[in-house]
């Protein structure tokens, strides 16, 4: 099946021209493929050497590192794979995912959590803002469990009609520890007239500039790592202006999370798609689907992917 779905993209990667924005090179085959700007060529300056190391080592996130992540939340198993079984288990779930990727790459591929710590909800709840807020102390288990065990992560944010920052602040202390960076989710921005699964969220460049601006403050105050700085997208709309989001902390990396499902075609036009005029300074990432996508891609038919993605989840 994997070696399907890499023929296939082999098929529709040599008959598409270049996104927007981008530029092409060649594979080692000689196949032409479309290539993130400005992404993986620019290293950020390793912070200061008194700061902790990343899992891996080192304390800037790429190039030196992918990252392989189950997606989810603690407990709730419908809501992604982390939360099908407890954090042991979960962190030996990703670690042999992690070790499937390794054969496909180059770099060190690091295993990762990205949590939910903001549930999107249905019901209004308190304040009417349609968002759960997780007790941060109730994450902080599985946070630190992960951090022993090498493994990153990312706390997610789904806010409902809350802003981004104020949700992020919550989690000050999870995000201070070394190895936890933060992911925002546009889908599930409400504005005050909208309700989930009704509408598609999303968010301007400006409240989206807020949480990296204060996220980058705790970096330099704490004496951190570079830390991730997640955005997830699967729509053009879901990021207004993208243009104007800020890149260049180097504190932080930004990764661009392509969040499209189903068949491969499918997949990759949402990838291109997601392409096109990229603003300079951002990674990209691909979310694997094991239910929505059909069939999911194996570990080389992502890697197969142009460009490489150097953010991998699993939901």
């Amino acid at each position: 099946m994997g070696a399907a779905i890499v023929c296939v993209l082999a098929g529709l990667l040599l008959g598409a021209s270049a996104p927007g924005g981008s530029s092409t090179g060649a594979s080692p085959s000689g196949q032409v493929v479309a290539r993130a700007p400005d992404a993986a060529d620019a290293e950020a300056p390793e912070p200061a050497s008194a700061a902790p190391e990343l899992p891996g080592g080192g304390r800037t996130v790429f190039p030196k590192r992918r990252m392989v992540a189950l997606y989810g939340s603690p407990g709730a198993p419908a809501l992604g794979p982390l939360g099908r079984q407890g954090v042991d288990e979960s962190i030996a779930r990703v670690r042999a995912l992690a070790a499937d990727y390794q054969r496909f790459s180059a770099e060190p591929v690091i295993p990762a959590f990205e949590i939910i710590a903001t549930v999107a909800s249905a019901e209004p709840g308190e304040g009417s803002n349609y968002t759960n807020m997780i007790d941060p102390e109730e994450l902080r288990p599985w946070v630190e469990a992960a951090g022993r065990a090498g493994v990153y992560v990312t706390l997610d944010l789904q806010p409902g009609r809350m802003d981004f920052l104020s949700q992020a602040r919550r989690y000050a202390d999870l995000l201070a520890q070394p190895h936890v960076g933060l992911a925002l989710d546009p889908e599930w921005r409400l504005r005050p007239d909208q309700v989930h699964l009704t509408q598609i969220g999303s968010v301007g460049a400006d409240e989206i500039n807020r949480p990296p601006d204060w996220l980058a403050g705790l970096v330099r105050e704490r004496g951190l790592p570079q830390k991730l700085f997640v955005l997830h997208q699967f729509d053009p709309d879901m990021l207004a202006h993208r243009e104007r989001i800020v890149t260049g902390r180097p504190d932080l990396q930004v990764v661009l999370h392509a969040d499209g499902h189903g068949e491969p075609g499918v997949k990759l036009e949402t990838w291109r798609r997601l392409l096109a005029d990229l603003p300079a300074g951002v990674w990209m990432g691909w979310k694997n689907f094991y239910t929505e996508d059909s069939p999911t891609f194996s570990p080389e038919a992502t890697m197969a992917v142009r460009p490489t993605p150097w953010f991998i989840s699993y939901q």
